[in-house]
């Protein structure tokens, strides 16, 4: 697997605790202010999927509503967008329903979509002022991933399966699937799993090239990265329902919304036009083809006769 040195750099913030970030955006990130209320700004986190998303809604706006659009990608995690939105630092971002259920809501996994989407939604708009708005299509949940040797020789297809074997293999997550209620110490707990020796914590973007390389056993992915497919990895199935359904969603300041009625509409346009496959054909596009991303988004957009 091939990543270029700029990705690979960014990526490296998902190391950095969460209260340095959450110090690093305050300085990073010029607040809104009445200068640039005719200009959307839109967030992403720092992988691959969020770059393209946030590429596609600033795309599908600047030709549909005619604003100007600022693009602020790559701000680390869950928790610096967050923070950026409320701040009113950008005006909006695409987030997972899972993640906004635990780990910003703080509630207990849910294993149904819809109920946790209309909780997510009312719950955003009651304590954060931030409106959720309708999932784009996909659903974008963890992926626990082994090689594709390793599943057809111990003949393992599911988490349960592969619980036997962690003891003698390596894991590796990102720090913020340590850190989160829905990531690492559940999941061990879940399944009952333990392995040779503690997890490593790694870059999101190596942690593929470890599992190849067999530097590692097991990683915490997700399902949509096109890079399992291509590198013949294999995702084991949460035959226990673990995780709750990660459904992506634009997540937009009400003061925005109020401020221009037509984002609104545009973003509407989006909602269900991403499949699974589409978002790992897109993810693919970048990471395998190393294509530029705003080719990619712009096909896809006139594929799906969004332009």
């Amino acid at each position: 697997m091939k990543l270029s040195l700029l990705t690979l750099s960014l990526l490296r913030f998902r190391l950095l605790p969460t209260a340095f970030c959450l110090l690093l955006a305050s300085f990073l990130l010029p607040a809104c202010g009445p200068g640039r209320q005719q200009t959307l700004v839109i967030g992403s986190k720092n992988f691959t999927e969020q770059v393209v998303l946030g590429e596609m809604l600033a795309q599908h706006l600047e030709a549909k509503t005619h604003l100007p659009v600022e693009r602020r990608f790559y701000l680390a995690g869950t928790y610096i967008c967050q923070q950026a939105i409320f701040a009113g630092r950008i005006d909006m971002y695409v987030e997972y329903t899972g993640t906004a259920l635990t780990a910003i809501l703080k509630h207990p996994a849910q294993s149904d979509s819809r109920d946790v989407f209309e909780l997510v939604k009312r719950e955003y708009a009651r304590r954060f002022n931030l409106d959720v708005l309708e999932p784009l299509g996909f659903n974008n949940t963890f992926a626990i991933v082994i090689r594709g040797d390793d599943a057809q020789r111990l003949n393992l297809h599911t988490i349960s399966e592969a619980a036997k074997y962690t003891p003698e293999w390596r894991a590796g997550f990102g720090y913020e699937f340590m850190e989160r209620p829905d990531g690492y110490a559940g999941l061990a707990q879940a399944y009952g799993l333990k392995f040779a020796a503690a997890p490593r914590i790694m870059d999101l973007g190596l942690l593929y090239r470890a599992l190849i390389e067999r530097q590692v056993d097991l990683v915490a992915g997700n399902s949509t990265d096109g890079l399992i497919a291509a590198h013949h990895l294999a995702v084991l199935e949460d035959d226990r329902h673990y995780f709750p359904p990660y459904q992506a969603v634009p997540v937009v300041r009400k003061e925005t919304l109020a401020l221009h009625p037509e984002v609104r509409e545009a973003l509407d346009d989006l909602a269900g036009k991403i499949s699974d496959e589409d978002m790992r054909d897109l993810n693919y596009a970048l990471d395998g083809e190393h294509r530029d991303v705003q080719q990619v988004v712009r096909e896809f957009l006139h594929r799906k006769r969004l332009d």
